[in-house]
């Protein structure tokens, strides 16, 4: 850390939104819990039941509105395993933000049993007296947190990022079902959880016992994402495309027919202008290029980089990523301006679903099989050598590596202008003809409208 450098507006943004998120959060969890009790007084399993739906659909809520945020933790030990699992690519936390986001989850678990104890005409801080120093219930919670861990890092290691909230707010309202602890899993929640003496409370003293189970469930849940993901730590370029599901029994669409004209590209098998039809294929004499990571910060930065330096205005390049990095990869920068190209100023960018519908190409780093393929695009999956975490003499051979393949890339993505025109001016067969070369003569088409799985 070292530094005394002031906290900069992204910083304290990111840190506000895990105050505020972790301040709700524990909201729902007690608020629903007073309520539970109060409407069913009797019925301890039916009060379970009432405050861990609405905990599970809360949880899911607050990661959709803050996680573009700040990552939506809301917890201690996911912010900790954010920052070891990336403290060697740099795509992680760091130290110095570690430490901000602990204190904010903490102050702000206290500010949401504050609020509920409020909101239900109590006590502002009254401490829990509920004693839950017992083994049992540490086993509970080791078993809560490396479960919550594993599913996290899982689904951004394996390109599920984007399920993250259902799937975190649906194990955590199971979780509190088939733990003995009721699934605390979060030292912040713990701690702020003893500030009301209600059905969600813990009394203090229980409080340690129950932090030290979370940071044992924490090393084994991030031992499991080792053993089970092992290329985990090296993600900074492995690709994650969100792909949208087809309508459960719904029928493929067959080919369509050389003619009438009909829009390969989008996979629509619908009718086109042929106006329109000829404005997006000649895209051929510039076309699109994208290049997918999760991080967006190391191959598909230089890739980018070669590409806009060797074609100059004639293609479009593109790249995202669906957890972009703070900064791209220092080491990738230094190699490509040893060959006079700059990227010092590209920044790590969020992949969204329209950039792929509408590129001509889709490059992706490192994934083989379990990348989906896009309708309609022409698809290459690009192994190479990971550069995160290496220094510039490792990241050399790689972005020369890159350069082979760009330029390979680029002499097929040349067809002369003429021939774009005569395609679409000769109609179905000459479009097909022209939507199949676009799209590397026919490799990866599926049938129009299908996704392959």
């Amino acid at each position: 850390m070292g530094e005394n450098r002031p906290m900069t507006p992204t910083l304290w943004r990111r840190l506000l939104a895990e105050f505020t998120g972790t301040a709700l959060l524990v909201t729902a969890v007690v608020g629903s819990g007073i309520m539970a009790a109060t409407l069913s007084p009797a019925d301890v399993g039916l009060q379970l039941l009432q405050n861990s739906i609405a905990t599970a659909f809360a949880l899911g809520t607050l990661i959709l509105i803050f996680g573009p945020v700040s990552g939506a933790h809301f917890n201690p030990v996911v912010s900790i395993a954010d920052w070891f699992l990336g403290r060697r690519t740099g795509t992680g936390l760091t130290a110095r933000d570690l430490g901000g986001y602990v204190v904010a989850q903490v102050l702000g678990a206290i500010a949401g049993s504050v609020l509920a104890n409020l909101m239900f005409d109590l006590a502002a801080v009254d401490l829990s007296g509920k004693d839950r120093a017992a083994g049992h219930l540490w086993l509970g919670e080791v078993v809560a947190t490396a479960g919550l861990i594993l599913i996290i890092f899982a689904l951004a290691r394996s390109g599920r990022a984007p399920i993250a909230p259902a799937a975190v707010g649906a194990y955590i309202g199971a979780a509190y079902w088939f733990t003995s602890s009721t699934s605390f899993a979060n030292p912040a929640v713990t701690v702020g959880r003893a500030f009301t003496d209600t059905f969600a409370g813990i009394a203090p003293s229980s409080v340690p016992g129950f932090v030290l189970a979370q940071l044992v469930g924490l090393a084994v849940g991030v031992g499991l994402l080792a053993a089970l993901y092992p290329d985990a730590g090296q993600a900074a370029d492995h690709v994650v495309v969100p792909l949208p599901r087809q309508r459960p029994g719904a029928r493929p669409q067959q080919p369509p027919r050389p003619a009438p004209a009909r829009d390969l590209r989008r996979g629509s098998g619908q009718p086109v202008p042929q106006s329109a039809l000829h404005e997006r294929l000649v895209m051929s004499d510039k076309p699109s290029v994208l290049f997918v990571c999760v991080h967006n910060a190391g191959r598909s930065q230089m890739a980018a980089g070669w590409l806009r330096h060797l074609a100059g205005d004639t293609v479009e390049v593109r790249s995202a990523g669906s957890a972009p990095a703070k900064t791209v990869n220092p080491a990738a920068v230094e190699a490509m301006r040893e060959v006079g190209i700059d990227i010092t100023d590209q920044t790590p960018k969020l992949f969204e679903y329209a950039t792929a519908e509408s590129s001509d190409v889709i490059v992706t780093m490192g994934c083989g099989d379990a990348c989906p393929v896009f309708p309609g695009k022409r698809y290459e999956d690009w192994k190479l050598d990971d550069p995160a975490g290496k220094g510039v003499d490792a990241v050399r051979p790689i972005r020369d590596d890159i350069r082979t393949r760009v330029e390979k890339l680029l002499a097929e993505l040349r067809p002369a202008v003429g021939e774009v025109d005569r395609d679409v001016a000769g109609g179905g067969d000459g479009q097909v003809r022209l939507s199949a070369r676009l799209s590397g003569e026919g490799r990866h088409l599926r049938p129009g409208g299908t996704n392959g799985v």
